[in-house]
């Protein structure tokens, strides 16, 4: 898992949610330890409530990062390079220039769409947030090239996203995350509300996409099934710490931990069912 230029490097990352009754308050990530190279993929893979989601926001700079909001995730402790820059206790004119450089798809990114919004003013919107002069003209060509690109007809970019299918939807999702042309992007749940016939060819748009862009990425699924199509590498959490990390057949070909018993026992179904 390591890379001559890292772009994401955890060293004993630590991350809790602020309440305003320090009882209150809870470490959803403990002590996670990792790197992601220049054009790797890393799959992370855990139960709901194993602390991924937090961990994918916080890579994503999601959050505000100075714990000042009850809902956004802070790191308490150890440390979280991204392209070589200190993300704890960054400033909000650094962290602004830094996101330039991230995509972030959340799980419910789909549903986030401006229903106000057609397909082509949903994907340009993070251009005209960056730069309100942009030309309208190249705006439209970045978010045609990309409609293309994730294999959605051009006539789509005239409708709402009420009017799409969810696989549609997810699909201008990622779109509107590839937008400003990230070398990092982070995928929660990419194939999350999707049909379950046609999540393969979600996939298959990523992973095309991934190979066009050669952007680096962290995909975070619930299903390992998700995971394995488009990644060999795995960190898998549980209750917030790592119990594996590494290529997936390594990682489950002799688990301990009781969590990687139950997915490598979940895979060997799968390839018998």
């Amino acid at each position: 898992m390591t890379s001559l230029t890292p772009i994401v490097e955890a060293d004993d990352l630590s991350i809790r949610y602020r309440a305003r009754d320090v009882r209150s308050r809870f470490v959803a990530v403990a002590g996670v330890t990792f790197s992601l190279g220049e054009g790797e993929i890393l799959g992370l893979v855990g139960e709901s409530g194993s602390g991924k989601s937090t961990l994918a926001a916080t890579v994503a700079l999601a959050g505000r990062g100075d714990g000042r909001e009850a809902a956004m995730p802070q790191i308490a402790g150890g440390s979280l390079r991204l392209f070589g820059t200190e993300i704890r206790g960054i400033g909000s004119r650094a962290r602004n220039r830094l996101k330039l450089k991230v995509g972030y798809l959340a799980q419910d990114g789909a549903e986030r769409l401006d229903a106000r919004l057609t397909v082509a003013e949903n994907i340009a919107e993070p251009i005209y947030s960056r730069d309100r002069r942009f030309s309208s003209r190249d705006a439209g060509l970045a978010v045609a090239t990309l409609v293309d690109s994730v294999r959605l007809p051009l006539g789509l970019m005239t409708r709402y996203p009420y009017e799409l299918s969810s696989g549609q939807r997810q699909r201008v999702a990622l779109a509107r995350a590839l937008i400003l042309e990230p070398q990092l992007l982070i995928a929660d749940e990419p194939t999350r509300g999707v049909d379950v016939t046609v999540r393969s060819s979600v996939l298959d748009v990523f992973r095309d996409l991934r190979a066009e862009r050669g952007f680096s990425a962290i995909v975070v699924s619930s299903d390992l099934g998700v995971i394995e199509y488009v990644s060999e590498s795995v960190l898998v959490l549980n209750r917030g710490t790592v119990v594996g990390l590494g290529p997936i057949n390594g990682v489950l070909s002799d688990p301990i931990h009781p969590y990687l018993k139950a997915l490598s026992a979940s895979r060997f179904d799968t390839v018998n069912a």
